[in-house]
């Protein structure tokens, strides 16, 4: 069985790379001065975000190998699993590490947004590229929490150095925006394709067999991360995966209720629903009138 090693403090976090801890909450690393992690699997306890900016090894996280390019920048949850493999022609890592534990943001306003931040939940292959002027912001969001660090801990410090982080996921944010609308290339037909994907399963025995498409399949099927497949739709649509889904559903069911020989029941099991009765609330709430009456009405 493969070996895990759990990292669940910034302290022994610190440890592996070879550097001082200064508060037991978060660090900054310079990369170029720590120690590079072992070869090994790990499961994080903390929030982790890379700032990478020479090639240095192979990181495997969720699904994909991802070679570091220049200015690439990674974010990784507590409880996701992540493998290093060092290359032989790899060089001393450069770049920076913001790691800090869950407990630092509990209680700010950073602790009750966090999960809004969706781009910890993506794919390594779905990592932000920085341009210049980006690596600069990031870099200066980051010496400002190293300055708080270096400071005495007092009462304020916790606020500063959440906020602190809260300003750089924010900007964080902002780059994916705009690197959604700069790679329009690797994403066109992103739309199109998550079309024909539903076309070919209402087509198909699928609905029967398994039920209702999830949005976690649906991103599957196009090798992508659930939060950053909608992330994409939402910004080609303005809504959620799982709405264009009930609104593929109901089109679909519209036509199926003008097959007088099916009972509502009957087209309610054929789309997928493993109950009628929640076919008939996600119609009315679609459409304004239940199945029943739309039919009688047409």
């Amino acid at each position: 069985m493969e070996k895990i090693i759990k990292i669940n403090t910034v302290d022994f976090y610190n440890k592996l790379r070879g550097v001082e801890t200064l508060n037991p909450l978060v660090s900054v690393l310079d990369l170029s001065k720590a120690n590079s992690l072992p070869e090994e699997t790990f499961n994080f306890g903390l929030y982790a975000i890379y700032l990478k900016e020479l090639k240095c090894g192979e990181l495997r996280y969720g699904r994909s190998t991802y070679d570091y390019q220049e200015g690439t920048l990674v974010c990784v949850a507590p409880g996701q699993i992540m493998q290093v493999h060092a290359r032989p022609e790899t060089v001393a890592p450069k770049g920076w590490a913001l790691v800090f534990h869950p407990d630092l943001i509990k209680g700010t306003l950073l602790g009750k947004h966090i999960q809004e931040y969706n781009f910890f939940s993506y794919d390594s292959n779905e990592a932000l590229h920085l341009s210049e002027k980006e690596k600069h912001i990031v870099m200066d969001c980051f010496l400002k929490i190293q300055d708080e660090l270096e400071q005495n801990i007092d009462k304020h410090s916790k606020t500063l150095i959440a906020s602190n982080i809260e300003l750089f996921l924010n900007y964080c944010t902002r780059f994916y925006d705009r690197q959604f609308i700069t790679r329009d290339n690797a994403n066109k037909g992103i739309l199109e394709r998550f079309e024909s994907i539903l076309n070919n399963y209402f087509s198909s025995d699928k609905p029967q067999k398994i039920g209702l498409p999830s949005v976690a399949w649906c991103a599957e099927e196009m090798n992508l991360s659930a939060n950053y497949f909608g992330d994409l739709i939402k910004r080609e649509t303005g809504t959620s995966p799982q709405e264009y889904i009930q609104s593929k559903v109901i089109n679909i069911a519209k036509e199926m209720i003008f097959d007088i020989d099916k009972s509502i029941s009957e087209i309610a099991y054929d789309l997928g629903f493993k109950y009628p009765q929640h076919f008939t609330r996600l119609f009315k709430q679609k459409v304004g009138v239940s199945p029943n009456i739309y039919r009688t009405q047409n």
